[in-house]
This record gives C-alpha cells, structure tokens and sequence, in this order.
C-alpha cells in the first residue's frame, strides 16, 4: 500500500485539476462516491443544452428520442455492453425498480440480498416480495469474507423457492467488492435471476461487464464516471429484457427493449445527452487509467494517514480488511461508539458538513462506525491532511462522550 502522497493532477497549463470542477474552494470534498461532481465543462454543455429546450420545447422533445438514443449507444460502447442490450435510467435504484415492477409476480417467492445492500434497493425488494406474498431472506456475510466465502454465503442463503438474487457489484456501505461474476454463474444454473447493484462501478473500473452473465446490471453515470445527476446504464442481455419497462409509462411503450425507455415524456433527460461528455473530459486530459491509478494511489496514502491518526489517539488499529477491495473507496474504522446505527452514522455526516465544512461520508456496518473515504481526479493528499487536522481530534473527543 502506498504511504507517500502521490502527485496531484493537473491539467497542461500546469492548473490543479480541481479547477476543472465548480466544487466550494471553502469544504473538505472527501466523499464523491456518494453524490459525484460534474466537471464545469459538463455543467456548461447541460446548460447550453437545457436552454435549447426551453427556447422551443415543440421542436426539442418531439426529437428527444433521437438524441436519447444516440447517447445511450455512446455509453454503451463506453462501458463495453452492446446498444441493444443497454437502457438509460435516472439511477441505479430506479434500474432495480424497473426490475422490481417487471418481473411476473410468484407467490410465495423469495428474494435473496445480502446485509451489505443498499438500503433503497433493498427496501425495493421488501416491497417487492410483500407483493409476492413471499419475503427477504438476507445473507450475512463477514467484512473480512474473500470472495469464495461470500459466495458460499450468498448461495446458501438460496432455497427452492428463491426467484431473485440482489447483489452489490461494490457495497456502498463497506467498501468492497462481492463476487458477482460466482453469484450469478452459480444462480444461473439454479434457474434463479441475478440483479447487480454496480452504482458505483462505472469509471472506476474499465469493461466492468467482462465476463458477468448476469440477468440485469444497473451502474449510476453520475458517481466516479462524473456525469450530470439523474444519469445511469440498466444493462440486459437474456430474455428477461422483453419484459422491463420503464418507470413511466409513455409513448414509448410499444417499443422493444431499450428504444421504449428512450421515451420518457417531458423529463429534463440532459443528464443522459451529456454524460458521454464527461467521460470524454476525463480522457482528454488525463486518460481514464492515469485517473484511476491516481485514485488509487491517493486512497492508499489517505487510508493510511487518517488510520494511523485516530491510532494515535486511541492506541488501537483502525485499519479495516474488507476481504476484496476497491481502488477508490476505502474504510477507516472509527473511535468506538461513533455511527454504530445507519441513522447515527447520517447524522454524524450531516454535523461535520454543517459545523466544520468537510463532506465526508459515515457508515455503520454489524454495530460498528466507519469513515468511508473515495478521491477522485480533483482530491489532492491535503484534502486528507485537512481531514486529520479538522476532524480526527473532534472525532476522537465525540466518541468519548458518546452514551455506551
């Protein structure tokens, strides 16, 4: 692992890379994995583009289709899916929610997650087995699982009358990665259907369907590949693509699979006509592999830094093994005491942006508190630096006086 701070970014006239990114000069940015950052670039072009469809709005949504379309075969090509395997949504958990709502009811159906999903999308399949008159059954998996042990978990978790697998492709809660291209081989054979949760896979990793036989796989633009918001990929290539449709029903309804979903009414859908744009930005100026080495270098060095610091105060190891790891995202255990719920772990999110500038990211995982890093291209180490200084000495004195 790297300890010494890499070389920040930047770009040819010898500027920070930050300065391609409109983000607060006076906050801590030290989360993009939740909510990204569009490059101001992007911003201008959805703009631009936003102010074409108000000047004449006959004109811009009966050939919206169109333009939908030929960004979603440039984001295809992009992540490495065929065009008429791939469909745009406004994100990851409203792909799930297609699949949720397309999928023909059984009764007494189960659905199998794992206790590192994502909250909304497992609230989606609650909902959904409740409908079925079925349930949930969740999977426990150890942080520490490698990869063969995670899947052992998963399938065990499967009976006979499980119709559904939903797993994370990179968990947001704890960081790493689960082994979905086993889980889904594995379901296959079963008869069983495979939903991957990869929202935060596109731009951090390149082709990330290489080798993945899933049913659907879904991936939020919007994360690490910096597209504008309300931008993701739902990709399906079996026979259960005929049967998903979008969350609107519109005109686009008789359509085949993906053109029905190039149609969505009068949704401001510049989000999907520009995210193209921001994986051409990042390329253009650093090519996407520099960038993700960058990434992965810089959370090395910060996971190491904010570690070493919280152990210098409370003399334990907060390092974390997340058994399979993730280039951009990284785990720091926090002081005992400190978000062992999801909703303190929220809160605590919402007191340090609110009372000391840093945006930062907690989560909770079986009772215990975690500070979830991610970088990106505009992150230096100082950002992390800053954290230590900012935030370990407060954090340190919060767990103390936290109830036990």
């Amino acid at each position: 692992m790297t300890t010494a701070a890499p070389t920040a970014l930047a770009f040819a006239d010898g500027s920070p890379a930050s300065t391609g990114w409109t983000l607060s000069d006076t906050a801590l940015h030290t989360n993009h994995g939740s909510f990204g950052a569009v490059p101001r670039r992007v911003q201008e072009e959805q703009n631009r583009l936003r102010a074409v469809m108000d000047a004449g709005p006959v004109d811009w949504f009966s050939t919206l289709p169109a333009r939908v379309g030929d960004a979603r075969r440039a984001i295809a090509g992009i992540v490495g899916t065929a065009p008429e395997h791939t469909a745009l949504v406004p994100n990851a958990s409203g792909g799930a929610s297609v699949v949720y709502n397309s999928l023909t009811a059984e009764p007494g159906a189960e659905i199998v997650v794992t206790d590192h999903g994502y909250g909304a999308v497992t609230m989606g399949a609650e909902r959904a087995a409740r409908r079925w008159g079925g349930q949930v059954v969740t999977a426990r998996v150890p942080l520490d699982a490698t990869p063969a042990e995670a899947h052992e978990r998963i399938m065990a978790a499967c009976s006979d009358a499980t119709r559904l697998i939903v797993i994370d492709h990179i968990t947001s809660a704890t960081a790493r990665f689960l082994p979905v291209r086993e889980v889904a081989a594995s379901a296959r054979q079963r008869g069983i259907t495979t939903l991957v949760d990869g929202a935060h896979v596109p731009g951090l990793y390149d082709a990330p369907l290489d080798g993945l036989d899933c049913d659907v796989w879904v991936g939020n633009l919007h994360k690490f590949a910096c597209s504008p918001r309300g931008a993701a990929v739902l990709v399906a290539s079996g026979e259960l693509r005929h049967e998903l449709f979008p969350l609107i029903d519109s005109w686009g309804a008789p359509h085949p699979f993906p053109e029905r979903f190039d149609t969505q009414g009068t949704l401001d859908q510049t989000s999907y006509l520009t995210a193209p744009d921001s994986y051409a930005f990042i390329d253009e100026h650093w090519g996407w592999p520099a960038v993700r080495a960058y990434m992965t270098e810089l959370a090395d060095y910060a996971e190491t830094l904010i570690a070493d610091a919280f152990a210098a105060r409370t003399g334990e190891d907060h390092r974390v093994d997340v058994g399979a790891p993730v280039n951009a995202l990284r785990l720091v255990r926090l002081p005992a005491g400190l978000a062992t719920t999801h909703p303190e772990a929220d809160a605590l999110r919402d007191r340090v942006v609110r009372e000391f500038g840093v945006e930062a990211a907690f989560t909770s995982f079986n009772g215990i508190g975690y500070y979830r890093l991610s970088t990106h291209a505009y992150n230096t180490a100082r950002d992390f630096e800053a954290f230590v200084d900012r935030l370990v000495p407060t954090l340190c004195e919060l767990a103390v006086a936290a109830p036990r």
